[in-house]
């Protein structure tokens, strides 16, 4: 789900993100369509109704599902959000595949991947695509939520207008030509919705047999649709809250901020301005007091050596300077 228009690249290059903050972009790529993001770029094309039509239902069923709580619904619900979120979003997508801030062997990346495609926030050749043309604009024209748009455009406006290119992935390929070369992950960005989908019908088919229809119903509700809408919630705050409130460490040349609540909600994502200062470190919790769940997973792995090269920002606490700088 995204907002995005495209226009023939011209004779000089667009500005790529820097080295240290993606992959880089070979030269044959540049001669591609360019995307352009953000609310310019986007609102033209009107409203996606696919896309706010599913996530209407998606926050219908959330509100659904309070009618159908029992403990063992919210320990499902919790056990996945872990998967989906923390394991998926946060330790794959963001710290691995779009940042490569450590190493994992691909069985486990793959592994990491499906997990990522059940918060519903598409396939990895968009999400990996969209965070690095977010880094490459960041709070100026094109970045596809920046809230200098609207505080409420930066955390759901840029998702339900424009046009949406989860199976795209020739059109993305620019931005991600590390995965556009993974027949894995061109599948997987094409049929994203398969993972949430088994687990949907996995879902319904243990709580039928856990109790009949009823109880069939309400792990649905809670392991699939309240757990989805808190998620996608969890990660557009990133998007809005973490460019609008909270500290400055770091002096970007953004607006990104370190946001407490923000990094509770999720795993430490919300530790933005370190993130945006120093995007190739692996570990977004840069003090003893930032908790930073994502990256202990990370550092775990690690210990019973599943993962290696783990990048970490090295600064001076007493004058911090951005990567960039």
């Amino acid at each position: 789900m995204a907002s995005v228009a495209t226009a023939p690249s011209r004779v000089s290059t667009p500005e790529v993100s820097a080295p240290s903050q993606t992959a880089q972009i070979p030269a044959a790529t540049l001669a591609r369509a360019q995307v352009r993001m953000g609310r310019v770029a986007s609102v033209a094309a009107g409203i996606n109704w696919l896309t706010l039509s599913v996530i209407i239902l998606f926050h219908v069923g959330a509100v659904a599902a309070l009618f159908f709580f029992t403990w063992q619904r919210l320990t499902v619900m919790l056990v996945l959000s872990v998967l989906a979120i923390n394991v998926g979003i946060g330790m794959c997508y963001h710290r691995l595949l779009t940042h490569r801030g450590y190493q994992a062997p691909k069985w486990l990346e793959y592994l990491m991947a499906v997990c990522a495609t059940l918060s519903l926030e598409g396939g990895p050749i968009f999400w990996v695509a969209t965070h690095r043309v977010h880094h490459q604009h960041s709070d100026r024209e094109g970045d596809p939520h920046t809230p200098r748009e609207g505080g409420w455009w930066a955390h759901v406006g840029w998702i339900v207008w424009g046009n949406a290119l989860h199976a795209q992935t020739q059109l993305l390929a620019r931005y991600v030509p590390d995965l556009e070369r993974n027949r894995f992950y061109v599948w997987l960005s094409k049929y994203h919705w398969i993972p949430l989908t088994v687990s949907g019908v996995l879902l319904f088919g243990l709580g039928w047999l856990a109790g009949g229809w009823k109880s069939a119903v309400g792990m649905l509700l809670w392991g699939g649709f309240l757990r989805v809408t808190l998620g996608l919630h969890s990660t557009w705050l990133v998007n809005s809250a973490t460019h609008l409130w909270g500290s400055r460490r770091f002096d970007t040349r953004d607006d990104s901020r370190n946001n407490w609540w923000v990094a509770l909600l999720t795993g430490g994502e919300g530790w933005h301005n370190n993130h945006h200062a120093h995007p190739i470190s692996a570990r977004h919790g840069m003090a003893w007091y930032e908790i930073d769940p994502n990256y202990w997973g990370i550092w775990l792995l690690s210990k019973i050596g599943l993962v290696r090269k783990i990048h970490v920002a090295k600064f001076d606490s007493a004058n911090p300077r951005p990567a960039e700088h």
